[in-house]
Parts: C-alpha cells; sequence; structure tokens
C-alpha cells in the first residue's frame, strides 16, 4: 500500500493484504506459507548492521467462503451429488434389472408401447425423487448446519437437471448389461467409488497425479459438485458456471443417447 516503505523506516508497522486463491489447496498453502515468512521477517529493508525496531508482524487470516471452516458448508454439495448418484444410477440401475430378472421387461416390450415411452415411465419418478431430495437437503443444509444459498435458484435447478440426465443414463447403461439386481448393485458400485474419489468431493483436484487431472473432466459429478458449490458458497452465477454447465449437458446427451440405444 501507499506509504508502505515510509512507515517500515520510521519503525511503524504498516499492514498489508495478501490474497490467496484456495482452491488448488496445494499451491495456496505454499503461497500463504511465503507470505507468512516474508510479512514476519523484522527490520524489512534495513542494512544488516542495523538493529530492527519494527516489532514481530502478526497474521489476522479472514476466510471468504466458509469463513468458520466448517465442515457441513464444504462437504453438503458433494453429499448432494453423492446422493442423487444413488437414488437415480444406483436405483434405476436394480430397477430396470429386477424387470429383466422377473421377465416383466419382455412382457411390456411385447405390448405396443414404444421402448422410449417406457424408459421414459421408469425414469420419471426418479427424476421427481431426486428434485425432491436436491430442495430437501437444501432446506435442512441451511436450517440445521448454516449452509449459505447465495446464488440463484435458476442456476441450482439447471444444473441438477442437467446432472439428472447422466445419471440417470449411467443408471440405464448399467442395466442393459446386467442379469440381475446384484449385478446391477455391484456395476453401480464400481462406477460410483471412482466418481466420488475423481470429483473432488474428498481431495482437491489440484491435488491428484497431473496425468489423472484430465481424466476427471469425464465424471459428471465432478462438475455438478463445482456448480453447486460455486452457487452455494460464492453466488455464482451462470456466466460464472457455464463451463460446468456445458460439460454436464455434452456428457448427459451422449451417456443418456448411448444408453438408450444399448437398451
Amino acid at each position: 500500500p501507499r506509504g508502505f516503505a515510509v512507515r517500515v523506516a520510521g519503525a511503524d508497522p504498516p499492514e498489508v493484504q495478501v490474497l490467496v486463491d484456495g482452491t488448488g489447496a496445494t499451491r495456496a498453502q505454499v503461497a500463504a506459507n511465503a507470505a507468512s515468512q516474508f510479512l514476519l521477517v523484522q527490520g524489512i529493508g534495513r542494512e544488516p548492521s542495523v538493529q530492527p525496531q519494527v516489532a514481530s508482524g502478526s497474521l489476522a487470516l479472514r476466510v471468504m467462503y466458509n469463513e468458520r471452516l466448517k465442515t457441513p458448508i464444504y462437504m453438503l454439495p458433494g453429499v448432494l451429488a453423492t446422493l442423487l448418484l444413488n437414488v437415480t444410477a444406483l436405483v434405476t440401475a436394480m430397477g430396470l434389472a429386477r424387470e429383466r430378472e422377473t421377465g416383466t421387461l419382455e412382457q411390456v416390450l411385447v405390448t405396443p408401447i414404444q421402448p422410449s415411452v417406457l424408459l421414459a415411465g421408469k425414469c420419471l419418478p426418479y427424476i421427481l425423487f431426486g428434485l425432491v431430495d436436491i430442495l430437501a437437503i437444501l432446506l435442512l443444509g441451511n436450517l440445521i448446519f448454516d449452509v449459505p444459498f447465495r446464488g440463484s435458484f435458476w442456476v441450482i435447478a439447471l444444473g441438477s437437471f442437467l446432472y439428472l440426465f447422466s445419471t440417470l443414463g449411467i443408471g440405464i447403461f448399467i442395466a442393459s448389461f446386467s442379469a440381475s439386481q446384484q449385478q446391477a448393485m455391484l456395476g453401480a458400485f464400481g462406477f460410483m467409488l471412482p466418481a466420488m474419489l475423481l470429483s473432488g468431493f474428498m481431495s482437491p483436484i489440484s491435488s491428484m497425479p497431473t496425468w489423472l487431472r484430465p481424466l476427471t473432466m469425464l465424471i459428471p459429478m465432478r462438475h455438478y459438485v463445482e456448480i453447486m458449490r460455486g452457487c452455494l458458497l460464492k453466488g455464482a452465477g451462470i456466466d460464472d458456471l457455464a463451463q460446468q454447465m456445458i460439460a454436464l449437458t455434452v456428457l448427459g446427451i451422449g451417456i443418456l443417447a448411448i444408453s438408450v440405444a444399448r437398451f
């Protein structure tokens, strides 16, 4: 700031603000430590032979997002994405596999009903359940855990709707390869566990190996978690989250189209 050198020369401790982007956890920690070591040095700008007169500095840390560093605020968007993946992908896969296992799916397919209409009827209840879950979690998270709601409700609604396209497509795709409920369940868990690990829900993507980061772009859960955190915690709008919205649209249409063709 203006007058920094004058205040240091006059043994008057100056004030300095350092803004660190915490989305890259490792790099942010290194930068914050380097700034702390530099600012806490006594006698900045003096000759080595001169005895420093400036007292050791003090740091006043302020977190811009999730100011109190509460774990639920950081975890709730990831929990919401995981729950939707369970309700839609896992339940859809097991439901369709059960229909095939009991033979009722073949009985319905021999009727004049179109396969696309059949799939729409099977998926619509899970879409409605998913939307109800979103509203319930957001409400309870705000009332019980003080999770902020700084963004637009319509941005969250659009991101959730696009995310459901991907999760439903994954459930249908797994069901098309499963001959029983057990196979569908194992197949769904085989996808869900890597998706959770690579989504940035549990650990930052910036701390993952360099060769692994591009693969996370193929995980719909990653983009949805970024949308929820950006909208809830930072008040991000549709322009700020356009990249994630486009990624969810492309992944959702592609996964759902392949799944329907396979079914």
